[in-house]
């Protein structure tokens, strides 16, 4: 698995550019973290306010700067998860990590695309520790299991230094790295399947846009499962849709209630998905999983349209 470099720890003396190229490894970090890319801007962002509430003399101190910023960043995410949970308890429906475009496809929102700061979307590897496979997965983790494996398997911190951020023992973070571990291979999408990917979803997207119900159902396995995504804001399945005849119903029936909607191929996390907008707005961006005989086992359609923000106004065909 590829992981952004390591920090530095070899600096004596705080440098400005190099505090701020940070950012981009931190924005890493926090998204995988927290699988919400406006979290893990705050928590960022939260981070370097407390470098900079510290005196020059103070940061001039700190022998390696880029690893104290990564051990707040840490504990920040650490302290964010914790009372995630007790609000995605109270959450409408299922919650669904942030879905990310692919920086080709990013746009901030603004009429004609004005070209402004880098966005977040620039500062994310979308590798396989992004896949939502891989941050549902994630979300089924304790907050310190999942932090300890972050750090230590995507980003090869050693447990050394991931203990001095999670605040447990060496061993103990080896272990809950282990325990994590067992999770994803478990979850974990064939090579083949996810390399067959593309071609899957665009027979899904045909299908869909034709009515075929009999073609949805060849393309999903008979033990699928949908999850929607729309915290309360728009309509969705407030539990997830189970089997592939009822999906494919499912699917036809909400074309049904929305006509108009138009359809596109789009990288979702680093993998093929589908987006689907209307009157040339981002409404909902599906995710899938398959099984290893390339049939669609999973799908994660978000709606809810604060974790749209990246999307919105993402109209190229």
């Amino acid at each position: 698995m590829s992981s952004p470099s390591v920090p530095e720890h070899d600096r004596c003396e705080p440098d400005l550019s190099a505090i701020v190229g940070e950012r981009r490894r931190l924005i890493n970090l926090a998204y995988r973290l927290l699988g919400s890319l406006t979290e893990a801007e705050d928590a960022v962002q939260e981070t370097y306010t407390r470098w900079y509430a510290m005196s020059r003399q103070q940061q001039e101190a700190i022998a390696s700067p880029g690893a104290w910023l990564t051990t707040v960043a840490g504990r920040v995410c650490l302290d964010v998860l914790g009372s995630a949970r007790a609000r995605r308890e109270r959450y409408v429906g299922a919650w669904i990590p942030e879905p990310l475009p692919d920086r080709a496809q990013w746009t901030d929102g603004r009429a004609g695309g004005g070209v402004g700061p880098a966005d977040p979307a620039d500062r994310i590897t979308l590798d396989e520790s992004v896949t939502m496979a891989f941050l549902v997965v994630l979300e089924s983790m304790t907050p310190a299991e999942r932090v300890a494996f972050v750090l230590h398997d995507v980003f090869r911190y050693p447990f050394a230094e991931v203990a001095g951020i999670v605040g447990r023992t060496p061993a103990a973070c080896r272990q809950l790295a282990s325990s994590a571990r067992r999770r994803i291979r478990v979850a974990r999408t064939p090579a083949a399947a996810a390399a067959g990917q593309a071609t899957v979803v665009r027979h899904f997207k045909e299908a869909w846009e034709s009515g075929d119900v009999a073609a949805l159902v060849g393309l999903l396995d008979p033990d699928a499962t949908m999850t929607a995504d729309g915290g309360g804001l728009v309509g969705a399945a407030l539990r997830p849709v189970e089997g592939g005849e009822r999906i494919a119903q499912y699917l036809i029936h909400m074309a049904g209630r929305a006509p108009g909607l138009t359809l596109l191929e789009r990288t979702v996390n680093g993998r093929p998905g589908l987006v689907a907008q209307h009157a040339g707005t981002t409404v909902s961006v599906a995710a899938f999983g398959l099984t290893g005989g390339g049939r669609i086992a999973r799908i994660w359609a978000v709606r809810n349209p604060e974790k749209l923000r990246a999307w919105t106004g993402n109209g190229r065909n």
